[in-house]
């Protein structure tokens, strides 16, 4: 039995991950632990949690695998550096930033504190895209599928397409830098004021609300080949003219900006970041993501050309939008996805670690996974003693009761905090760490945006609806566990669940199933028998922060917004006489 440890450091995402004999026992994201929102150091918490989680110390370690290759496409590097001598000391800059990943026994040395004589792992460095398509197909069900990977960039490439069977993952077509349709999209999310690394979720759904008037200007943008695409450079700032993705002494993302004079020209000036919205950043935001959708069924096409499979497993940042996902069906030949819950470059820790046992050890184990819950998880009694530290005053009730209750605080309209179980692996709260609320009340929205979220107005919330019911309730029928689906609500459903109804009328949904969380499906069951909605209304626990990973995380948010109720493990605490709670 092999143990493996899966890391992504000095990278957006920071995050480890142990697989045991072939089976992912754990994995976090750094930034769930110190706090800072998409974390590019070293995941030194992270580590430390995941080894007390499993049980294990450094020394039990057998293999260390790093989801990034500073070795891979060397010849397409220098052929790049070659055409581009004045970038040369930038390239330089960058290489030595990730330098540390070469020697990982010295760098866990000096992190953790440890003589390196005692540290007998052998070091992989997986190729980045390579690591993310294993994240997602070491954990689907299938023997064989397509491949796909899709962001910014990593180890120089943007997009990979493979085919996937047995133990191997085959590379069919690489796409590289500076052809990249996370950085068309980054460059848009800069320009309309969205600054901020991960901004681009915001405008997926600021997309919904603008017109495509743009249209001429995109496809000048981008143009397809029979290979993939190529940006039109005279809209981007070269690539290799700044020093990429800087990281602040907090360990923060900084962008570097990507958009060209050419764009103001064309535009004016980019919006300031907080400043009105004008309908021309609504309408770029439209455009961006008409040809986002263009380019992503172009390169889904071309892969199903080259391995002719209708199962594709895919991951990478991009593969987070989720809008795109829910019209793959209808725009490609696919008929299933399989896409990891920490589809961007956190994920990649887990699958380094999963292509290592696969590939590299070929253990033979393969591992389905059926729900995201790979994180800490808190006993009744740390979080009794949270709760009394704070002097909350709780009552503790068995599961039915407790799930009667919570299902009728939310059908009384109270914003409840929900925390219980293992915390969720990837972006998204999945019902382990999640804020519910009622879906079908008109002014749901503005309550949690005033009370406790203090984000853009246009941001949809999400559904979680229950896996048998989806298909009355949406106009597709194939599940989205992970939240990374947007699918079209059917019309007699939308007045309904208006809370969680887009403006276009679709819903980035949840589908529950009893076996991936008995407590949580049974909430939205009792939810069903007291409103007759197999829906809840689902949004991150959190404030303008990581989400909430701790008990006493979790109480802190409860107490300094205006949540009504926190239900945590078998307690539940109220802020008003619970006896007075439908008031």
């Amino acid at each position: 039995m092999s143990v493996i440890l899966g890391l992504n450091m000095f990278h957006a995402g920071s995050s480890a991950a142990i697989i045991m004999d072939g089976k992912p026992i754990v994995a976090i994201a750094e930034e769930r632990l110190n706090r800072v929102k998409y974390y590019a150091g070293f995941p030194k918490l992270a580590i430390q949690r995941c080894l007390d989680i499993a049980g294990l110390t450094l020394q039990d370690i057998d293999v260390a695998a790093i989801g990034r290759d500073s070795a891979a496409n060397q010849k397409q590097k220098i052929e790049y550096v070659l055409k581009h001598p004045t970038r040369l000391l930038n390239f330089f800059k960058i290489k030595a930033l990730k330098s540390p990943l070469d020697d990982l026994k010295t760098l866990l040395s000096t992190e953790c504190q440890i003589d390196p004589q005692k540290l007998r792992f052998t070091q992989y460095n997986v190729e980045h895209h390579l690591a993310h398509i294993a994240s997602s197909y070491f954990i689907s069900p299938w023997e064989r599928s397509a491949g796909f990977s899709i962001d910014g960039s990593g180890d120089f490439v943007t997009c990979m397409l493979a085919a996937c069977e047995g133990e191997s993952i085959s590379t069919v077509q690489r796409c590289y830098v500076p052809h990249s349709l996370g950085s068309l999209y980054t460059m848009i999310c800069e320009f309309i004021g969205y600054k901020k690394y991960g901004d681009e979720g915001k405008v997926m759904g600021l997309s919904a609300l603008g017109q495509d008037s743009y249209y001429d200007r995109f496809e000048d943008m981008i143009t397809l080949t029979h290979e993939g695409f190529e940006l039109n450079p005279k809209y981007f700032l070269p690539f290799g003219s700044g020093q990429g993705m800087r990281i602040n002494e907090r360990g923060e993302i900084q962008l570097q900006r990507h958009f060209a004079d050419y764009m103001v020209e064309l535009f004016g000036q980019p919006r300031e970041p907080y400043s009105a919205m004008s309908q021309r950043d609504m309408d770029l935001a439209c455009g961006v993501q008409r040809m986002f959708e263009k380019v992503y069924f172009h390169l889904l096409n071309r892969l199903y050309s080259l391995v002719t499979s209708d199962r594709i497993a895919m991951a990478g940042g991009c593969v987070l939008n989720s809008v795109a996902n829910g019209k793959v069906f209808e725009n490609t030949p696919f008929r299933q996805t399989c896409i990891q819950p920490a589809a961007g470059d956190e994920g990649l820790a887990l699958g380094a670690a999963l292509y290592a046992s696969n590939v590299l050890l070929k253990e033979g184990k393969r591992f389905v996974m059926r729900n995201a819950y790979l994180g800490p998880e808190f006993s009744e009694a740390v979080i009794k003693k949270a709760l009394e530290s704070q002097n909350i005053r709780y009552t503790r009730y068995e599961r039915e009761s407790l799930l009667w209750r919570t299902a009728e605080a939310i059908a009384n309209g109270k914003v409840v905090g929900w925390f219980q179980g293992r915390m969720e692996w990837g972006p998204r709260a999945l019902g382990n760490r999640s804020i519910l609320c009622h879906p079908g009340l008109p002014d749901m929205k503005d309550i949690l945006n005033a009370r406790i979220k203090r984000r853009e107005w246009f941001r949809p919330f999400a559904p979680s609806v229950l896996v048998e019911r989806q298909a009355d309730i949406f106009e597709h029928a194939h599940p989205s566990p992970f939240m990374l689906h947007v699918y079209t609500i059917r019309p007699g459903w939308r007045e309904k669940l208006v809370a969680v109804n887009h403006v276009d009328d679709t819903g980035r949904l949840q589908s529950v199933a009893y076996e991936e969380n008995p407590l949580y499906y049974d909430l939205i069951k009792t939810f069903e028998q007291q409103t007759g909605l197999p829906v809840v209304l689902n949004t991150s626990f959190n404030e303008n922060e990581p989400i909430v990973c701790s008990p006493e995380e979790a109480i802190d948010c409860y107490i300094r917004t205006r949540m009504d109720v926190l239900v945590i493990g078998p307690f539940m605490c109220w802020k008003k006489d619970p006896e007075r709670l439908a008031e």
